[in-house]
């Protein structure tokens, strides 16, 4: 069985809203198992008091840190501290940090220098250095979009559902990025194997994922762009097919 990753989840209480934390956890269970979650800030500010239930209930441990300085944001400080000590200790395989914050640019690096897998959670406010900082940068308002089309799901007709206002277009530019991933990976007859596809667009572009642009899964969203042939092989080592996909002439 494939070693599971272990994951430590710091969460910037002061900068993330608390609502959806349950799916976004669920969201961070795809990549590995949270052995450490602990959200930060300062817990005497009422401004905080929607976190507490929702900490309960995802078993996510609140660290205290008071503001000593108007102006200065002391929540950042223990979140480095602590992400430094949990590395140090040798205890995760990598680390999720949720922020919307570019304060934590140089965390994520340093911490990809030291071999540990990096994920970002945050807004789509989130400035590039950081996000770019990440082997994975996820839009909490993706998140949000999915748990909204899953409860959505059956209960109004498709034509008077409200269009998503989150979603991207599929640009030009989004199309190149793909043909020249594609063209990167292809064997000599222009085929690429769609899992080689995904892996490289991640490493190129963090923040690329095809819900960003309505749709579940990677095969979808090229099938959408009409400019790739698309071709399912059977696998010798699984009942599951492989997909290759090529661009078309």
């Amino acid at each position: 069985m494939e070693h599971e990753k272990k994951l430590a989840v710091l969460i910037d209480g002061d900068n993330i809203p608390s609502a959806q934390v349950k799916e976004m956890m669920e969201e961070i269970a795809k990549y590995g198992n949270p052995t450490i979650k602990r959200i930060y800030g300062d817990w005497t500010n009422p401004r905080l008091g929607k976190w507490k239930n929702m900490l309960l209930e995802n078993a996510i441990v609140p660290i205290q840190q008071y503001g000593y300085t108007t102006g200065k944001n002391a929540t950042d400080s223990a979140m480095i501290i602590d992400a430094m000590d949990i590395l140090y200790s040798d205890r995760v395989d990598g680390f999720c940090i949720v922020s919307s914050d570019s304060d934590f640019t140089r965390l994520a690096t340093r911490l990809r220098e030291a071999g540990k897998h990096v994920i970002g959670i945050g807004e789509k406010k989130t400035p590039q250095p950081f996000i770019v900082a990440c082997d994975k940068f996820i839009y909490l308002e993706i998140i949000s979009n999915s748990v909204n089309k899953a409860k959505a799901k059956g209960k109004e007709p498709r034509e008077k559902q409200k269009p998503d206002t989150n979603l991207e277009l599929i640009t030009p530019k989004v199309i190149e990025l793909i043909e020249a991933t594609v063209d990167d990976v292809a064997n000599d007859d222009g085929w690429a194997f769609l899992g080689d596809v995904g892996s490289l667009l991640q490493k190129k572009q963090p923040n690329f994922d095809s819900r960003n642009y309505g749709y579940q899964k990677l095969t979808p969203l090229i099938q959408a762009t009409g400019k790739f042939d698309i071709e399912e092989r059977t696998n010798p080592k699984g009942r599951f097919k492989l997909i290759y996909i090529r661009s078309k002439e």
